[in-house]
């Protein structure tokens, strides 16, 4: 394999996931966006390849790449829009032939495999990112008409691509399942813009004894577990007076929990949906920053808001399941506690009120992994290096070049992030 350090590659990024709004405020949105603004920052040339792009026009990486909107998938029963899915990722082939890109770098999506297959025919390297069991995930919580064709469709991409990208452990042992490649497959947890995100100017929060804010950043769903920390807070598992909670997201559950917050005499403000530039400011307010995730026997998530609230420099308690206690460094970073548990998490939040010198420590802690461990730089730059490309450089793959990609996916399998 031959290296051009230095010159620009043509990169196309697709995402054929219709619950993924690209340029939008989801969590999945801004792991989207910080991996295309790595792309962006090394100079390369972006094709976003997508049926939503959410709010494209307005966005400050829009000058920067340029747009190829399939197909919408709109709305009807399952089984229509699993139809119209597929009809719109066969549609992903047309646009690769066209602007014929030098890396291929997917995010799996329940019926997307065109992008891997064309690679794969064209000799052009592909990444295919994994943050979540989407088949298990969609059964369980929405609809799927059709399981069968779905893993179908998953073992095509994950057999095509000649690296597979997953957010944690979990998520790799599902990928596991289902690969008849399972050397393509490594695991490089989420990161962080530190750019972006940064402390607040100012001494550590809560100087005053007046006011003490807990935080919570991202999507108001079942598994994230706000109501826990609701209950945590509610005044008569409290002896200090002045808590209040700073909820930053939105979701399906924002009405109820807000009435679970009125009703338990909270002292509450939730502010929606906040645009990612916005995020930084909001996690400033903060004191303490949560994530209070219930129990679960199959917690695969990489915690994308523990590695903001690190870069915010805010001290973080944190659910001690899943890889939350290493992106934590097991205590290091902050206090663990029972999923589940809200007296658990109220005495853990009374005890770091209580103590301002270690929540200094926490602060300075925090912010110094995320600049050294956790940066999307470091992160985007290694699942790229298991494809023979540099960020800030491409490398160029002869006819041969994907059987000569095995051994550097094999020597990048066991790099891990945030341990």
């Amino acid at each position: 394999m031959s290296t051009t350090t230095g010159t620009p590659a043509r990169i196309a990024f697709v995402c054929t996931d219709p619950g993924v709004p690209i340029f939008g405020t989801k969590g999945a949105s801004v792991h989207a966006q910080s991996v295309i603004a790595e792309f962006v920052a090394a100079g390369h040339q972006v094709h976003v390849i997508t049926p939503r792009p959410g709010a494209y026009e307005d966005h400050r990486l829009a000058p920067s790449v340029q747009l190829h909107r399939l197909p919408e998938i709109g709305r009807g029963s399952a089984a229509e829009r699993e139809h119209r899915a597929q009809a719109a990722d066969r549609r992903v082939g047309e646009v690769l032939q066209r602007i014929h890109p030098d890396l291929v770098y997917e995010r799996y999506a329940l019926w997307g495999r065109t992008a891997t297959r064309w690679a794969a025919g064209h000799r052009v390297p592909s990444i295919l990112e994994v943050n979540a069991p989407l088949i298990d995930e969609q059964a369980e919580f929405r609809e799927l008409a059709d399981p069968g064709q779905a893993r179908l469709v998953a073992r095509s991409a994950f057999a095509t691509a000649d690296a597979v990208v997953c957010v944690s452990d979990r998520v790799a042992g599902w990928v596991r399942d289902l690969s008849s490649r399972p050397e393509t497959i490594m695991v490089l947890p989420n990161g962080v813009d530190t750019e972006r995100i940064r402390p607040a100017l100012r001494p550590i929060a809560g100087e005053s004894d007046d006011h003490f804010t807990v935080g919570f950043l991202g999507t108001l769903k079942p598994w994230h577990g706000v109501e826990s920390l609701i209950d945590a807070l509610a005044p008569a598992g409290l002896n200090e007076p002045g808590w209040r909670l700073l909820v930053v997201g939105d979701g399906p559950l924002r009405e109820e929990l807000v009435a679970r917050a009125d009703a338990a005499g909270v002292d509450a403000e939730f502010t929606g949906a906040v645009r990612p530039e916005q995020v930084c400011g909001q996690l400033q307010r903060m004191d303490v920053a949560t994530a209070p995730y219930p129990r679960s026997d199959d917690h695969y998530f990489s915690p994308l808001k523990i590695y903001e609230y690190l870069a915010a420099g805010l001290p973080v308690i944190a659910s001690a399941i899943g890889q939350v206690p290493d992106a934590l460094d097991h205590g290091r970073l902050g206090r663990l506690v029972r999923p589940g548990d809200p007296s658990a998490l109220a005495v853990a939040l009374s005890q770091l009120r209580r103590d301002r010198p270690e929540r200094g420590r926490l602060s300075v802690a925090a912010r110094q992994a995320a600049e050294e461990r956790h940066t999307w730089t470091a992160v985007v730059g290694r699942a790229l290096a298991a494809v023979g490309f540099r960020l800030g450089g491409s490398a160029t793959v002869p006819a041969d070049g994907r059987d000569r990609l095995q051994s550097t996916v094999v020597a990048t399998a066991a790099v891990r992030t945030g341990r």
